[in-house]
């Protein structure tokens, strides 16, 4: 599995795959070409087909800048892409186009570019699911924060701050902020709104439910306005993780480097499911995003609340298990509806998964692993109309009611 900085990045909404995997592309195509005078970029599948609503052509214009760049939806998808969110890109120089490279964007920002295998980051740690890690832990007798820095090395620690420093940045740019998003949809901003809610003082339970939502709210708010945010695993997912620990650590207490080694568990859980099914909406559905958030915001809770590594297990077994199924079809391909208030019940359930998993942990039948591969088999078997191209679910609902008017 490759390092844990691999699933946090820092980088402009709203969506990972869509915004900061081609501008990741831009940038590399651009310093391989630097006497081109003119662009393209033929976008495929869900690119194609969601990339208007994820502001894929504005970041292409963006990072191709002052250089001209031709931007173009291929609703046909040629013979031999395989990956729903491929493109190609060529440069004009000497007076003809080049030939195309084609380059994959991943989920996460991640690529793999076509002929470039030093551009996908080395594999660093030895085990590649949650099973092998337990029983290097066990062996060992460590815990999964020690095992990260042992992988990784100690500066891992500094990393993890700071992104741990973005995180809490993002939450309060996003609680003081107000208006209406970008797009036609009209989504008002609503974290501002419920961290302010009256009815947080009624009992415990509303308090919790309304803050912990204000903070994923004001999160995938900042993500869906084009802000600053950090992919954990990706941006449409990017409230669930600093929601819970925020709130956590303002309820009690916590220092900013427990809350780090919170962060390294949750980077340990994306990488198992990163590495053995998919962090990307357009591959495998929300649950890939949403689910895989869910469980490392899980696992996270338990670490930081002190429980033990078959907890852990056993709160971000929970969480993904509860995640299965679950469609992308966000509305006129926006990263807003339904996306910004699944974040916000992402996690809840994060949090009542690590609550189960404090009683229930090893009367479970089923391991994390086995609900990892459950998750990417179904992804699989989904249909591509369900899976980040607008074509289904909400989104085609959405299509009929606004004709019908």
């Amino acid at each position: 599995m490759q390092s844990i900085r691999e699933i946090y990045k820092v980088g402009r909404g709203p969506s990972s795959s869509h915004t900061i995997g081609p501008e990741r592309a831009a940038n590399y195509y651009k310093v391989a070409h630097p006497d081109a005078e003119k662009f393209q970029v033929n976008l495929y599948g869900s690119l194609c087909k969601t990339g208007h609503g994820h502001g894929t052509d504005r970041v292409l214009r963006d990072t191709f800048a002052p250089k001209e760049v031709y931007v173009v939806f291929e609703d046909r998808t040629p013979e031999g892409v395989t990956h729903p969110n491929t493109m190609d890109l060529l440069a004009f120089e000497n007076g003809e186009w080049t030939e195309p490279t084609r380059v994959l964007s991943i989920g996460g920002g991640d690529l793999i570019i076509d002929g470039e295998p030093g551009a996908i980051p080395p594999e660093i740690y030895d085990e590649n699911s949650f099973a092998e890690i337990t029983e290097y832990c066990r062996f060992r007798k460590i815990g999964l924060e020690e095992y990260v820095r042992i992988t990784e090395g100690e500066e891992i620690m500094d990393f993890l701050l700071s992104i741990w420093q973005r995180m809490k940045q993002t939450i309060e740019e996003g609680l003081s902020a107000e208006g209406i998003l970008p797009g036609p949809l009209q989504v008002e901003r609503k974290a501002k709104l419920l961290f302010a809610d009256d009815r947080a003082d009624e009992s415990p339970e509303i308090r919790e439910c309304l803050l912990v939502s204000a903070y994923a709210y004001a999160v995938s708010e900042q993500n869906a306005d084009c802000g600053v945010i950090v992919t954990a695993p990706t941006c449409g997912a990017c409230g669930v993780v600093p929601a819970t620990l925020y709130y956590t650590q303002q309820r009690h207490g916590l220092t900013d480097e427990q809350v780090a080694g919170g962060l390294a568990v949750a980077g340990l859980i994306g990488n198992v499911v990163k590495h053995n099914a998919s962090i990307a909406g357009a591959e495998c559905g929300c649950q890939a995003e949403i689910g895989t958030a869910c469980a490392m915001a899980a696992a996270a809770m338990a670490q930081v609340n002190g429980l033990s590594t078959a907890q852990i297990q056993s709160a971000a077994e929970i969480a993904l298990e509860h995640n299965l199924g679950l469609t992308c079809d966000s509305i006129c391909g926006q990263v807003q509806v339904p996306c910004i208030e699944r974040n916000a019940v992402a996690a809840m359930e994060a949090i009542n998964a690590y609550r189960l998993a404090k009683v229930v942990s090893g009367t479970e039948r089923i391991p994390f692993d086995f609900v990892v591969r459950t998750m990417y088999e179904t992804g699989t078997s989904m249909s591509s109309r369900f899976k980040e191209t607008a074509e289904g679910g909400l989104a085609r609902m959405y299509g009929r009611k606004s004709m019908r008017k």
